[in-house]
């Protein structure tokens, strides 16, 4: 299976592409031109949930806050290379099984390290 492909064949995704942008930025012009353009001191206050505004917006947060998204978006992408995997898995055949359980062993030692650090404790 040599195949060879040509700067030709990317000309639909690259029609794709530029449909897509010349959309969206048609779209903003447009809204952006003929849109309502009212302002006001009520329209122009921040709007969180018909809560009144308190304090200013950029109190500090704590870095624990950040780990936990980050490590929950890690090894929440880590899951999404098990799915082809298991679909896979009798093609695959043993060295499949042992590249999986190498990507899971280094997962887990990941996992493990975290734990060891206190990462996921809250104080």
């Amino acid at each position: 299976m040599n195949a060879s492909y040509l700067p030709s064949d990317y000309l639909p995704v690259l029609i794709q592409l530029g449909l897509a942008l010349g959309f969206i930025i048609t779209t903003m012009i447009v809204t952006h031109s003929i849109g309502p353009k009212r302002k006001s001191q009520k329209k122009d206050d921040p709007f969180e949930c018909g809560i009144p505004v308190e304090g200013d917006a950029r109190t500090p947060i704590s870095i624990k806050y950040f780990l936990i998204a980050i490590l929950f978006v890690l090894f929440d992408v880590e899951v999404i290379f098990l799915y082809p995997w298991a679909v896979n898995f009798k093609g695959l055949g043993v060295t499949g099984f042992i590249e999986m359980v190498l990507f899971m062993g280094l997962l887990l030692a990941g996992f493990y390290y975290i734990i060891r650090k206190g990462v996921l404790k809250w104080e």
